[in-house]
């Protein structure tokens, strides 16, 4: 699944207007790791489907970047982004 941004960021100097979210690559572990990764950015939710940590680090594990340049993504970015994984997830 492709998400087109309205501010396109720039990751290892490529300018980036679309993040690619591929879903089918990920695995359970990858899930447990994501839950693991956000409990260490300071996450401490009860429904990790709910927390915008985790919905960003599983976005990084889907999209194949870092989960700091999904936390640089605009705001309206970042909502578009985290709100599609939690559609998936749920």
């Amino acid at each position: 699944m492709k998400i087109k941004l309205n501010r396109p960021i720039t990751i290892n100097g490529v300018e980036m207007k679309e993040i690619e979210l591929d879903f089918d690559k990920l695995t359970g572990a990858d899930l447990i790791s994501a839950s693991r990764e956000s409990g260490l950015l300071g996450d401490n939710a009860l429904v990790p489907e709910l927390s915008k940590q985790y919905l960003a680090v599983v976005a990084a594990k889907a999209s194949g970047l870092n989960v700091d340049d999904i936390m640089k993504l605009s705001a309206k970015d970042f909502t578009a982004v985290t709100l599609t994984v939690q559609n998936f997830l749920l």
